[in-house]
């Protein structure tokens, strides 16, 4: 055989799987997904590759971007909606959050990750409450809509939530809870065993707090920062 003439698709699925599975797998799927090949499609849409996606970037200054509308575009107007089954776990940033989350259905995302988080962004999402808008100057009645549109995901599939607050903002004047939002999210979030909360504007202060600021009968890890040990008693 002329090893020259080799190509890609004539290798076996199994090395397909090891040479793919090298490479980023956003990358992968940015590339590859709905190729005329129907072998390859099949093999970039396996769980191995669709199961965890990062729609973040890590600059040399360790700031936290999105990733480019590009990029966003494709994933959210072609690949998320065919794949949103085999995924279990995203890590997002706040300012493309809500485009990724209305992309797809995601019956079985649990684990989620969001970066830049601000405290609005909990007033907005993090909530069962439900405000009025009228839809237009012609129609003078009031319509209900709901303000958490991915409560069935937050609310029921989230275990595992890791907020990373935004970096160089002013803590008072973003702050609308008095203990960030960490009772906010444990009342809000009903299937949660893993939180964490990090970032300077996320300092957690118990002392002469309610006992069920912070109460929860499902977790069973939790990282945040607080004043001192002795928050720990309290």
């Amino acid at each position: 055989m002329n090893r020259s003439n080799v190509k890609l698709l004539d290798l076996p699925t199994e090395i397909l799987f090891i040479i793919l599975k090298r490479l980023d797998n956003m990358d992968a799927l940015y590339s590859l997904f709905d190729v005329d090949t129907h072998r390859l499609n099949t093999v970039v849409q396996h769980k191995v590759f669709t199961a965890a996606l990062n729609f973040v970037l890590l600059t040399s200054t360790d700031d936290i971007l999105p990733v480019t509308d590009l990029i966003l575009d494709r994933f959210c107007m072609s690949i998320l909606p065919k794949i949103d089954h085999n995924i279990t776990s995203l890590i997002i940033e706040s300012q493309s959050m809500e485009r990724i989350l209305r992309a797809a259905y995601y019956p079985n995302l649990t684990k989620l990750k969001i970066y830049n988080f601000l405290d609005k962004i909990a007033a907005s999402y993090f909530t069962g409450k439900k405000a009025k808008r009228k839809l237009n100057v012609y129609n003078s009645q009031d319509n209900y809509i709901d303000t958490s549109p991915f409560r069935r995901i937050f609310q029921e599939q989230i275990i595992d939530l890791s907020l990373v607050y935004k970096h160089g903002i002013d803590i008072l004047a973003e702050r609308l809870y008095r203990n960030g939002v960490h009772g906010h999210v444990l009342t809000f979030f009903k299937s949660l065993q893993d939180l964490s909360i990090t970032g300077l504007p996320s300092l957690l202060t118990l002392f002469d707090s309610p006992l069920t600021t912070c109460s929860s009968s499902t977790l069973s890890k939790l990282c945040v920062f607080l004043n001192g040990f002795g928050e720990c008693l309290a």
